[in-house]
């Protein structure tokens, strides 16, 4: 089968031909329907040593085309939104720590890492009764694709900073999982919510999913940004969902002493992660910093689509720009490599033409 992948780790993507996967008797082999590019197989392909020849993608909708003996809930034909997070459910980890980490550090998101990704003509899912859900009549395939990462990233955030009625919270950076915080952070009722960016088409998106208050960080520093708008007082909750290291020193600075730091971005500065030591009360100021990877599996998918069912939430508003077939991957990849100012998240349909 055909794939697009990590050629040379840190230097080279392209196309690559292997065999079909081998399913275990709880898989299931599918074709996608639609997937997005990531800015996380960027990072796989340049900034992490990956798997050579290792097939990119973890954000799909896929159509079942192939199950294992023991499969009891799925069938030839189901299509299904698959996470990011697709864990072994039969470790201790799962017992003992989060499934996210189910095997090890990382180890419960396979696609793209430790087995292929979903930008090939198929892909395999491992416990399919477990990991993944079937896609609603009412859920557009544009929402579903972005239920597996996107939204349940950016939720996640809201989720770890434990928002509440009425906190004061920023959002730093918002791409496509910023903007998901912003939401998860309006549907979990902030009062005061402010979101960090520059570019029109995520800062109106911003807005419209909740936030009060967009700041501009070329304007100065985001810390002294948000204190003014705030009346001079710290925040309750900053998420980071952009901006690099220098993030977290600024998300030290807004937040009160009690308060939460969240991040959500992938930080692959491997000269560290600095806490500051005057914004953190020299480590004794009672501030929490956390930060997760997203959350995955059957249920969480199902309950992500419901609310899209109802009408909570719409994340397809966030595809700015469609592609059709396989060999399109490449330039969606390319597109999320390069970052245009009227980009948020691309598409690729499978099934569909131009």
């Amino acid at each position: 089968m055909k794939g697009f992948g990590v050629i040379k780790p840190f230097e080279q993507v392209g196309w690559v031909q292997k065999e079909k996967p081998v399913l275990g008797p709880c898989d299931a082999l599918l074709e996608p329907v639609a997937i997005c590019p990531c800015t996380s197989d960027v990072h796989t392909a340049y900034d992490i040593p990956a798997t050579p020849n290792r097939i990119l993608g973890h954000e799909a909708v896929g159509r079942i085309v192939e199950v294992g003996r023991e499969v009891k809930d799925f069938k030839v034909g189901d299509v299904v939104a698959v996470p990011a997070v697709t864990p072994k459910w039969r470790t201790l980890d799962i017992q003992d720590s989060y499934h996210q980490h189910s095997g090890g550090l990382f180890k419960g998101m396979q696609l793209s890492s430790s087995e292929d990704g979903c930008m090939a003509e198929y892909f395999k899912v491992n416990d399919i009764d477990m990991n993944v859900a079937k896609v609603p009549d009412g859920v557009p395939l544009e929402a579903a694709v972005l239920v597996g990462d996107m939204m349940t990233t950016g939720f996640h955030g809201a989720e770890l900073g434990n928002v509440g009625f009425g906190d004061s919270v920023c959002v730093i950076g918002i791409g496509p999982v910023g903007l998901m915080a912003v939401a998860g952070c309006a549907l979990r009722g902030a009062g005061k919510l402010y979101a960090v960016g520059s570019r029109p088409v995520c800062c109106e998106l911003a807005q419209e999913y909740g936030a009060t208050e967009i700041i501009d960080y070329k304007n100065g520093p985001i810390a002294e940004q948000v204190l003014k708008l705030n009346g001079g007082r710290q925040i309750d909750v900053a998420i980071i969902a952009g901006g690099g290291t220098g993030s977290i020193e600024e998300a030290y600075n807004m937040v009160r002493p009690g308060g939460t730091i969240v991040n959500i971005e992938v930080q692959s500065d491997t000269n560290g992660l600095v806490i500051p030591t005057y914004a953190s009360g020299f480590g004794l100021a009672h501030k929490t910093f956390v930060g997760g990877l997203c959350p995955g599996g059957r249920r969480r998918m199902e309950r992500l689509m419901d609310m899209i069912l109802e009408g909570r939430i719409n994340p397809s508003k966030m595809i700015t720009h469609k592609f059709y077939g396989l060999d399109a991957c490449e330039d969606a990849f390319y597109l999320m490599r390069d970052k245009p100012k009227d980009l948020i998240k691309p598409i690729v349909y499978f099934d569909q033409k131009k």
